[in-house]
């Protein structure tokens, strides 16, 4: 639904001080829609404001914000009122954070690092749609849409040392899943899980707004993701799966398919790692990649 990026339509990003957050506003102005920008990093906050700015019909008002809490939501909700009476026409859920256990070798002993990543990438998103979604489907007579940022990690559920990021993006897709299935009677509103390739921004590298030189190969910048979710969100696609220079979108749908097949198969949990299985993994998942990137 890409008639939500219109003239005098306007966005709230989390996230939107870097990164793909950044990118989807740049996106956003390009249609000439106001902007409300979230992030919790004050520096890019103010340096996305000098670049954005205010044009003469379109505002931006930037926002430092722990997504996390429910009363800054509120605060923000009321701001959002004064400046925009016409309310919110796009949603973007976008704000995330990795964080490191005490001891990457034993993460179940560290309830306190489990709770700070649900407080940003699960109770982020539950607080932007508990004051949000009337703002939204309030009065709806043009198109809106709603946003939640994944992961591939909250999919395939990769093994390693960070278990609370993958749940918690698991439980993204969960959101996102019943948001949809609860919003269908609107036609107005739709929504879509955006799920990123290998991005360069600041949890892989880029500590900036705008990306450096020093992208590794094989990874997408943000503008990229924005532009691949304008495609999708026009031909009405919930579920938008980037690739990235590495993984192409026939391997991810591979992927995701062994994944699923765990269950379905029987399989032992995660078996694409399990040293018993991965072999047999990584030859289905070749094969499939092959037939599906033909058809």
């Amino acid at each position: 639904m890409t008639a939500v990026f219109r003239p005098y339509a306007t966005a709230l990003i989390t996230g939107g001080g870097s990164g793909i957050g950044f990118a989807v506003a740049q996106l956003c102005r390009s249609h000439g829609m106001n902007l409300i920008l979230v992030d919790i990093h004050a520096e890019n906050l103010a340096y996305a404001h000098t670049i954005l700015g205010d044009t003469p019909t379109a505002k931006t008002l930037t926002h430092v914000m722990d997504v996390g809490d429910l009363a800054s939501w509120e605060y923000l909700s009321r701001k959002v009122g004064e400046t925009f009476p016409n309310g919110v026409d796009l949603l973007m859920l976008n704000a995330g954070a990795s964080f490191k256990p005490r001891s990457p070798e034993m993460p179940w002993g560290d309830p306190e690092y489990f709770q700070k990543t649900f407080s940003t990438n699960i109770m982020g998103v539950v607080n932007g749609l508990s004051v949000f979604i009337p703002v939204v489907t309030a009065s709806a007579d043009e198109p809106r849409a709603i946003i939640l940022t994944g992961s591939k990690q909250g999919i395939t559920n990769p093994p390693g040392k960070n278990p609370a990021y993958n749940a918690s993006k698991s439980a993204v897709k969960s959101l996102a899943e019943h948001l949809s299935h609860d919003l269908l009677p609107n036609k107005n509103v739709s929504t879509h899980l955006l799920v990123p390739g290998w991005t360069y921004t600041s949890m892989t590298g880029n500590t900036g707004v705008e990306p450096d030189a020093k992208r590794p190969t094989g990874a997408w910048l943000p503008e990229q993701v924005a532009g691949y979710l304008y495609d999708k969100m026009g031909k009405g696609e919930f579920y938008i799966i980037c690739p990235d220079d590495e993984v192409s979108e026939s391997l991810d749908r591979a992927r995701i398919a062994w994944a699923m097949g765990d269950i379905i198969e029987r399989r032992p949990a995660l078996s694409r790692w399990n040293s018993m299985w991965k072999d047999v993994a990584a030859k289905w998942i070749e094969r499939d990649a092959e037939v599906k990137r033909k058809s």
